[in-house]
C-alpha cells in the first residue's frame, strides 16, 4: 500500500491567475497572503470550533447505545482507541497542508490537493470520490438527527401534556422540509471564513446538550442505586447471537462516525492565519484540544447512559425517550441539538460548496451566472453588504432539497450513522494520511516503522469493513418494516 510520491517534486509553482484573487500591484499588500488571497484570519480556537463543531455532532447521543452493545470493557476501550487514532493520523494529515516546506510551501486548499500533491492518479480520483460522498451521508445523516429533535420537542410535550400511554405519532416530514428551508439560507454563506461564529455558536451547543444528557445520565444512576449494564454488552437472551455480532459492528461504526472529521480537516487548515507558527503547529494544537475535550464527554456521555439505561440504552439518549422528565430540560436540550447540526451542516458542506464552484469557474469562466457577485447594501458600511451568487444560490439551494428528499426516504439515525461513519473512518482517516506522510517523509518499504503504520491501516479497514457490514444489515432490517415518507 505504499504511495506514488511522483508528483511530490517540491518544485514552486507559479499561481496562474485564476488562482490569485488580487491584482499584481496588490498581492505584496498587508490584505493577502503568499498565494494572493485574502489574508486568513483563523487562530487555534476558530479551528478548534469548527473541529468541535463536527466532531462533537450527533454521534454523542448514541455512544450510550454503543456502549450498550459492546459492555463496560470493549466500549470505552474503542472510543479511546478511535481517539488517538483520530489524533495520530490527524498529525500526519496536517503537515500536508503544505508541500515541502511547513511554512512557505506551496499550499493544499482541500484534502483532494493534497493528495494530489503526495499519490497517484488513482487515488486522487478514490479521495475525491470519497470525500463528496460522504459529505453528503453527512448531510443527510444531520437532516436525519435534527429532524428527530425537533420531533423529540414535540413529542415531549404531548406526553408531559397526555401521559405516558399516549402514543404521541408525529410525522416528521414536515420537520425535514423546515431543517431544509433553514440550511438554503445558511448555505449561502460563501466559504469556511464567513461561518466561524456560527460554527462557535455550534460548539457551544455541542457542550450544552452534551451536558444535559450527562447530568441526566447521572441522575438516572442515582436513581437506580447504581450502575447497570455488564462486561460483554447486551445479552444474548435479548437478541439472538447473530444479530449480537451485527449489533457490535453497528455500535462500532457508530463510534467511528463520533470522531470522524479528518476529511473536512485540510479545509479547516486553510483558514487559518499565516506563519508564524506554522498552520500545521495550529492544527495539531487545535486537534489535541479538541479531540480531548470531545473524548473526555464521549466517555461521560456513554458511560452514564449506559450505566442507567443499561441493555435498553436507546439509540438516541434524549430523542428516544429513555427520560421523559423534566420535559422543559429536554426540550432545552434538543433545541440545542437542532441550532448545532444547523452550523454542523454547514461545516461539512463547504468543501463540498466550494469543490462544485470552483470546477463550474474553471469549465466557464466566461459565464456571468457563475462568476458574478450581486452586491445588495444591507447598511451604510461595506462589511455588512450582502453578496448573492446566481450560482451559488441555485446549486446549494437544489442540494439541500436532494438532500432533504432522501432523508426523508432513510430516517433511520443509528444505522445511517453507523454506515457514514464506516464508509468515511479508514480512508479518510488512516488510509490517506498514512500513504502521504509515507512519500512525505520517505519511510523505506518493509522498514519497522513502515511495518506499524500498514498493520494500523489494515487493523482500522477490518474495523470499517465490520461496521460498514452490520450498518447496512440495520438498514436492511429497517426497510422491511418501513413505508417511504411515512415515519412518524
Amino acid at each position: 500500500m505504499e504511495g506514488n510520491g511522483a508528483s511530490n517534486n517540491c518544485q514552486f509553482t507559479s499561481r496562474t491567475p485564476s488562482d490569485v484573487e488580487c491584482g499584481e500591484s496588490q498581492c505584496n499588500s498587508d490584505r493577502f497572503d503568499d498565494d494572493g488571497r485574502p489574508k486568513r484570519t483563523g487562530t487555534v480556537w476558530t479551528a478548534s470550533a469548527h473541529i468541535i463543531t463536527a466532531v462533537i455532532g450527533s454521534g454523542v447521543l448514541s455512544l450510550a447505545w454503543a456502549v450498550g452493545q459492546l459492555g463496560w470493557v470493549a466500549g470505552p476501550g474503542i472510543m479511546i482507541l478511535f481517539s488517538f487514532v483520530t489524533y495520530y493520523t490527524s498529525t500526519l494529515l496536517s503537515d500536508c497542508y503544505r508541500s515541502c516546506d511547513p511554512s512557505t510551501g506551496n499550499r493544499n486548499y482541500t484534502y483532494k490537493d493534497a493528495v494530489q500533491a503526495n499519490l497517484s492518479g488513482a487515488k486522487v480520483k478514490m479521495c475525491g470520490f470519497l470525500q463528496y460522498i460522504n459529505l453528503i451521508g453527512t448531510a443527510i445523516g444531520y437532516t436525519i438527527a435534527a429532524t428527530s429533535s425537533m420531533v423529540a420537542i414535540k413529542r415531549s410535550n404531548c406526553f408531559h401534556e397526555n401521559g405516558k400511554d399516549d402514543p404521541c405519532q408525529i410525522s416528521s416530514n414536515l420537520y425535514m422540509i423546515i431543517f431544509g428551508i433553514v440550511q438554503i439560507i445558511f448555505s449561502q454563506f460563501p466559504n469556511f471564513e464567513k461561518i466561524a461564529g456560527l460554527s462557535i455558536i455550534a460548539a457551544i451547543m455541542s457542550f450544552t446538550y452534551s451536558t444535559i444528557g450527562l447530568a441526566l445520565g447521572i441522575v438516572q444512576v442515582i436513581e437506580n442505586g447504581g450502575f447497570k449494564g455488564s462486561l460483554t454488552g447486551i445479552s444474548i437472551g435479548l437478541v439472538t447471537p447473530v444479530h449480537k455480532i451485527w449489533l457490535v459492528f453497528q455500535a462500532i461504526g457508530s463510534i467511528a462516525f463520533a470522531y470522524s472529521f479528518s476529511l473536512i480537516l485540510i479545509e479547516i487548515q486553510d483558514t487559518i492565519k499565516a506563519p508564524p507558527p506554522s498552520e500545521a503547529k495550529v492544527m495539531k494544537r487545535a486537534t489535541s484540544i479538541s479531540i480531548s475535550a470531545t473524548t473526555v464527554f464521549y466517555l461521560l456521555c456513554g458511560c452514564m447512559g449506559y450505566g442507567g439505561f443499561g441493555d435498553l440504552a436507546p439509540g438516541n439518549l434524549l430523542t428516544g425517550f429513555g427520560f421523559y422528565n423534566p420535559f422543559w430540560l429536554l426540550d432545552i436540550a434538543n433545541a440545542a441539538i437542532v441550532i448545532h447540526l444547523v452550523g454542523a451542516y454547514q461545516v461539512y458542506c463547504q468543501p463540498l460548496y466550494a469543490f462544485i464552484e470552483n470546477w463550474a469557474k474553471g469549465t466557464w469562466p466566461n459565464c456571468k451566472f457563475i462568476t458574478n457577485e450581486i452586491t445588495i447594501p444591507m447598511s451604510l458600511s461595506k462589511s455588512y453588504n450582502l453578496n448573492i451568487n446566481l450560482f451559488r444560490l441555485t446549486w446549494r439551494s437544489l442540494f439541500v432539497v436532494l438532500a432533504t428528499f432522501i432523508s426523508m426516504l432513510m430516517p433511520f439515525f443509528d444505522d445511517v450513522v453507523g454506515l457514514i461513519g464506516a464508509i468515511g473512518f479508514w480512508p479518510m482517516t488512516v488510509y490517506f494520511p498514512i500513504e502521504m506522510y509515507i512519500v512525505q517523509k520517505k519511510v523505506p518499504k518493509w522498514s519497522t516503522r513502515w511495518i506499524w503504520l500498514q498493520l494500523l491501516s489494515s487493523l482500522c479497514l477490518v474495523i470499517s469493513v465490520a461496521a460498514a457490514i452490520g450498518s447496512i444489515v440495520g438498514i436492511v432490517s429497517d426497510l422491511k418494516v418501513y413505508k417511504p415518507f411515512k415515519t412518524t
